[in-house]
């Protein structure tokens, strides 16, 4: 079979997978993901309503769980064509252009939400460590240049990515092991050389998540020394719960995370569906999450919900 790339005439074709081995069950399984995709954007999406409707959340810790839920919010929405195309109509077929945007934008999002959970590390740290300057420390000028730097961080390490796989031919089989575009998955398709753009993917990964992860260890570090330090255990337990949320967000991204990247390298032996079950963990379950954290563990933002809800209702 000839060689395929971007420069030919005729477009290279991709076929994406729903659940291996599970073809009869896929209509079913949809409905829990379409319910999880529900939860993800209306969750999300109200977090940055009530945040921006309420002054009283015009705070640096709301704008950086704002920026948080707008992260979620694209992770999700990038997806969601592809995923349910596939588990509801058996739209299997993406073009190499279609397939290098969503994975710009798929992994974008999650290297952006791995740049806010650092700020929101370096908020928490901020409030518990030097609370007397915490307002001077982050003005929403600084806000502003922090969440401006996180992008900037992503566009840089993604663009020479995306260029590179532009570059790769395709030959022999295009079908892709999940229902949307992942790096790793589509240059192990390649017939070409493709060590550069596992050198690259390496680079943009160490550089904004491997970077990220040992940040908000070295900030938890510090915070829990300081709180350690502080003679009475109320205010000991109090300066923690404010972590708490933070915690959690922490784990349900980077756990499924790490767990991904290992089956990815190490688990070629693993059943095919593990492969799709763990990346659709990885995809969903923040964005699902997260919201609920916040909502639940964050006094503010319950009060702010309700709020919200009791004057829809009073107009109703």
């Amino acid at each position: 079979m000839l060689a395929l790339n971007s420069t030919n005439v005729q477009p290279v074709i991709f076929f994406l997978t729903g659940i291996p081995g599970m073809k009869t069950a896929q209509a079913w399984i949809s409905i829990p993901v379409c319910l999880l995709y529900v939860l993800a954007i209306s969750g999300n999406s109200m977090i940055l309503f009530v945040v921006f409707r309420e002054q009283s959340l015009h705070e640096p810790m709301y704008y950086f769980l704002s920026m948080l839920s707008a992260t979620d919010l694209g992770l999700s929405l990038c997806t969601l064509s592809t995923t349910l195309g596939v588990l509801w109509f058996q739209a299997r077929k993406i073009n190499l252009n279609a397939c290098i945007a969503q994975m710009f934008f798929l992994h974008g999002f999650t290297f952006m939400e791995s740049g806010v959970l650092l700020a929101m590390a370096f908020d928490r740290f901020v409030a518990i460590c030097n609370p007397l300057h915490y307002t001077t420390i982050l003005t929403n000028v600084r806000i502003v240049h922090i969440g401006l730097s996180m992008l900037i961080r992503n566009v840089a390490v993604m663009l020479p990515v995306v260029l590179f796989v532009k570059r790769l031919s395709f030959c022999g089989s295009t079908v892709l092991s999940h229902s949307y575009c992942y790096h790793v998955d589509l240059i192990q398709l390649s017939c070409s050389d493709n060590r550069i753009n596992s050198i690259l993917g390496l680079f943009a990964l160490f550089s904004t998540t491997g970077f990220d992860c040992p940040c908000i260890l070295l900030s938890y570090v510090l915070i829990i020394r300081a709180v350690l330090s502080i003679a009475s255990s109320e205010e000991q337990q109090k300066a923690f719960n404010t972590c708490i949320s933070h915690i959690s967000a922490v784990a349900i991204f980077y756990i499924p995370l790490i767990s991904l990247s290992l089956v990815h390298r190490y688990g070629h032996s693993a059943p095919p569906f593990v492969h799709t079950i763990m990346a659709n963990v990885f995809l969903l379950i923040p964005p699902v999450l997260n919201p609920i954290i916040y909502s639940v563990k964050t006094k503010q933002i319950q009060k702010a919900i309700i709020k919200v809800i009791n004057r829809k209702q009073g107009q109703i």
